[in-house]
């Protein structure tokens, strides 16, 4: 029986979810540009929810309110709501490129509370064309973004219970704009040494954490999946055996793995998806020697509710 889960194959929508990347990152470079900076580059991070897409308020550049922008996947447009002044549409259709959306969502703020400037340069995609110049994605398959949609709400929910309890500090599901990924981090509290001296890793990477989150698929792994990793990460992190059994460690990916297959045909897709996400942490907590108090909450309860 089928569990209403959609599966979502990179390689079957690679031109549309290109698209849909490119468009997430016109969203992230606006919350760089107005949002006040948060450790781990929190501030930049964007929220799946039931519209899609969408910023954090952020403080108008003219200084009359809030800011929101939601690229709304169930209407297939791109809202911008002020606080004070009302909404703005920005149609997505088959054929608009997203050089035009993002040309268009500018000019949509701009006439509603002031200009701001964005970088356009996108980040950590194969293309290097800027947002505003980019006439090559153009591919937008409505059915095809309403299945990832459907799939991604289901990965969110997992990773929302998936966190709920811990009492340690944590993000709530963040949509990475930069990976088209969503994902959770848990923090033991102690800082720790960024893997680079990129931007992103020395700044995103200064704490202790396990991370464990989703993302449909990419050109180096055309499979979407959930996928866990640890920072940093000692010597034999990646010999586990994780639970479910088809969990597995992708090296050329530094990641454990559950393929998205596996979980949309199990008999309880979401208690597959929780079962990898604390068979992760469990492991993560025991080889990085985070305190046992913090393992036993992500395994807890939240305290009660009046």
């Amino acid at each position: 029986m089928s569990s209403g889960w959609p599966t979502v194959s990179y390689e079957e929508w690679s031109e549309t979810c290109d698209t849909l990347h490119a468009h997430t990152q016109i969203l992230g470079k606006l919350a760089v540009a107005l949002a006040p900076a948060e450790p781990q580059l929190q501030h930049a991070a964007l929220r799946l929810t039931a519209r899609g897409w969408e910023t954090a308020p952020l403080p108008a550049p003219d200084g009359s309110g809030m800011l929101v922008v939601v690229l709304d996947l169930r209407n297939h447009e791109v809202l911008v709501e002020s606080s004070k002044r009302g909404v703005r549409r920005v149609a997505l259709v088959p054929d608009r490129s997203v050089g035009v959306v993002t040309r268009e969502v500018l000019d949509a703020i701009s006439g509603l509370v002031g200009p701001v400037h964005i970088d356009p340069r996108p980040q950590e995609v194969p293309w290097s064309v800027p947002l505003d110049e980019d006439d090559e994605h153009a591919r937008y398959d409505p059915e095809q973004v309403a299945s990832y949609f459907v799939a991604a709400t289901h990965a969110a929910l997992v990773l929302t219970a998936f966190r709920a309890p811990y009492r340690g500090r944590s993000t709530p599901v963040n949509a990475w704009w930069g990976s088209f990924d969503l994902a959770v981090s848990l923090f033991s509290g102690l800082p720790a040494a960024p893997p680079s001296d990129d931007f992103i890793m020395r700044n995103a990477m200064d704490a202790q954490e396990v991370a464990i989150g989703w993302w449909p698929g990419d050109s180096r792994f055309g499979k979407s999946a959930f996928y866990a990793y640890a920072h940093p990460a000692p010597e034999g992190f990646a010999e586990a055996t994780l639970a479910p059994g088809s969990a597995h460690w992708d090296a050329s990916l530094g990641e454990y793995i559950l393929d998205w297959d596996d979980v949309c045909n199990s008999p309880d897709p979401q208690a597959a998806g929780l079962e990898f996400a604390h068979s992760a942490f469990r492991h993560a907590c025991a080889v990085c020697d985070w305190d046992p108090a913090l393992l036993a909450s992500a395994e807890g309860t939240p305290p009660p509710v009046a």
